[in-house]
């Protein structure tokens, strides 16, 4: 139950990124095809992958700190 805690939330978010953002960038046509819709959040987690890559990169090492250290 991600939704409930906040700091899993985020980090279900980077992951949808991350994994989106990659996805595209080796079979772009899987993730460019539905542009609309409720696959349409796929598509746009990877637009926010690709143009915010240095913030998306520094939320994920924050993440990982914050993990290790609890």
């Amino acid at each position: 139950s991600a939704l409930f805690n906040f700091q899993s939330l985020l980090l279900v978010i980077l992951l949808l990124i991350c994994t989106c953002t990659y996805v595209r960038a080796v079979a772009p046509r899987l993730i460019d095809r539905n542009k609309e819709g409720f696959l349409g959040l796929f598509w746009m987690s990877a637009r926010i992958g690709e143009r915010l890559s240095p913030y998306v990169a520094l939320a994920c090492v924050a993440m990982a700190i914050t993990l290790l250290v609890q």
